[in-house]
């Protein structure tokens, strides 16, 4: 049986995702977001970065498989108009003309090719600490005290997704006969 979790973070809202994941010692980790996909040459190098980065416990490591790709042959099974549509979101905020695989968002401030854990490290370390009101996550409910909320209106969305290792053996496109091991998949937004 497949474990799940699932966790609120806001759209553009970083600093309500992290805070949503705080635990009751109010610790918010960084949040690395991972857009990819398994029709992308460049993609595996990425999805192994964010493996290992996802086994850190200051990072919340989310991977959304985006669906620009899927022309090229290979259809990737998590791939949905949702998560490629929230990558698009962030274009404007971190003046980015357009889309691209591998990225990682780090913290919905910065940016960088997945491929690069050097950088993403960097990127990692430099961000910076997150705030909002406390957050205490329950087995079925999540209760939000008293603090300042974001100066800006806020999404909250429930992301489930799948911290588990799943290998994804590809028969089309570019990846062609090899098996992509991915980690905390989102499935739903």
């Amino acid at each position: 049986m497949t474990r799940s979790k699932a966790i609120f973070i806001g759209t553009m809202a970083a600093s309500a995702m992290a805070a949503a994941f705080a635990s009751a010692a109010e610790r918010s980790p960084t949040v690395v977001e991972l857009f990819t996909s398994q029709g992308c040459s460049s993609c595996p190098p990425a999805n192994a970065n964010l493996i290992k980065l996802s086994k850190r416990d200051d990072v919340l490591a989310l991977s959304f498989a985006v669906t620009y790709w899927d022309y090229l042959g290979w259809k990737d099974i998590f791939g949905k108009p949702e998560f490629t549509d929230r990558q698009a979101i962030y274009e404007p905020a971190l003046g980015q003309s357009g889309s691209y695989t591998p990225q990682m968002v780090v913290n919905g401030a910065t940016t960088a090719v997945g491929n690069n854990f050097r950088e993403i490290e960097q990127l990692v370390a430099g961000a910076r600490p997150l705030k909002g009101p406390p957050i205490s996550l329950g087995k079925t409910d999540v209760t939000i005290g008293a603090g300042a909320g974001p100066k800006l209106a806020a999404d909250v969305w429930l992301v489930r997704y799948d911290p588990n290792l799943v290998e994804v053996p590809v028969d089309r496109g570019e990846n062609t006969g090899a098996t992509l091991p991915h980690t905390h998949v989102v499935h739903a937004l």
